[in-house]
């Protein structure tokens, strides 16, 4: 059997990285189990030239947000865990206090209380002290905070590195290896050591 993975997208912004996800997992042997929000149908729309149906279509189960009863709503679902990506506030909000008011919350819910890795990229900048207490509330019951953070050592060319590179490093997490994930090396530590010491000798 396929190992499962949730799949949420919510409303904010950088519904690429979730699309771009489904797209390296689409010929795996990774089963993915989408869910989108309503805000994040709309988003796909502004953001990019995808239709909410295409960025469906990739995945191999999808589920509609107010299906509550849907197999990822259960905790005998057997699943490697979900990922919110991106996460808005508004969904990391409802994740931190087990409000469980749609099928996205609920699944992470069943992921949190199965113990199984829940990763949440928040999707949104700057924040004020009400979201920071939300992260630290969603840590302590298990989640997995990350952000859309730019792995310059890589040297990126194209906004597509950025996301392959961030999207790879998030699945590793779940110990899914992707050959497009470029990890710091020995030779990347030695050559920043000659750097610093060609500093300190000027």
């Amino acid at each position: 059997m396929k190992k499962r993975l949730v799949i949420g997208i919510s409303g904010a912004t950088g519904a690429v990285y979730g699309i771009r996800m489904l797209e390296m997992l689409k010929d795996s042997d990774i089963e993915t189990h989408l869910v989108l929000s309503n805000a994040a149908e709309k988003v796909i729309q502004l953001e990019t030239d995808y239709t909410a149906d295409h960025v469906k279509g990739l995945a191999h189960y999808k589920y509609d947000v107010d299906n509550v009863g849907a197999a990822i709503a259960s905790g005998s679902f057997e699943t490697i865990g979900m990922v919110v990506i991106p996460c808005s506030i508004k969904t990391l909000s409802g994740i931190a206090n087990s409000f469980s008011v749609n099928l996205m919350i609920r699944a992470a819910d069943v992921t949190l209380k199965e113990r199984k890795k829940l990763v949440l990229m928040l999707g949104e900048s700057p924040y004020h002290k009400g979201h920071f207490r939300l992260m630290s509330q969603a840590a302590d019951i298990g989640a997995i905070i990350t952000l859309a953070s730019v792995s310059f050592y890589t040297r990126p060319e194209t906004i597509r590195d950025i996301v392959d590179q961030t999207v790879a490093r998030t699945l590793n997490v779940f110990d899914i290896k992707l050959d497009s994930f470029k990890r710091w090396s020995q030779p990347d530590g030695e050559k920043a050591m000659d750097l610093l010491k060609r500093e300190r000798s000027h």
